[in-house]
């Protein structure tokens, strides 16, 4: 299935976001930055993608972490995965945090985070007295795989 989603080029020389493989689920987000962007460890920034979209109703993107980047840098992102609404229509931001032990600089052009853009469903919710039964009922939080003393 192939999805049309309009994408607007906020700023000069940013990039959309592409597959990198034929069959990939997420497509990489680009930075685009007028400078530089050193992160220390610890550190969270907004980095700009100088994109905007206008995903259709009943779609979310969902802004999620590179591999490479988490495995190699130890960068994540805040809010992972990120939700971009399909009534959204400014600049896409990633909020990425260096979770390594050293600085990592971002450059104009640098993958950042990955985009998959996924169906949503509008859900009504009801208020009712009473849940139905499940074996695990309220149990969370690691508690399968854990024996009962």
């Amino acid at each position: 299935m192939v999805l049309n989603v309009p994408i607007q080029i906020l700023r000069e020389g940013a990039r959309a976001p592409e597959y990198m493989t034929e069959h990939a689920a997420g497509m990489d987000m680009y930075a685009a930055l007028e400078k530089p962007m050193t992160l220390a460890p610890g550190e969270r920034r907004l980095v700009p993608t100088g994109i905007a979209m206008a995903i259709p109703v009943g779609y979310e993107g969902q802004v999620r972490p590179r591999s490479g980047l988490a495995l190699k840098k130890g960068i994540s992102l805040v809010n992972s995965p990120g939700t971009i609404d399909a009534d959204y229509r400014g600049e896409i931001g990633v909020i990425v945090i260096n979770q390594g032990q050293e600085a990592v600089t971002f450059q104009h052009g640098d993958r950042i985070a990955q985009m998959v853009i996924a169906p949503v469903p509008q859900v009504t919710l009801k208020v009712v007295d009473s849940l139905d039964e499940t074996t695990r009922n309220a149990g969370g939080f690691g508690h399968t795989g854990v024996e009962s003393a």
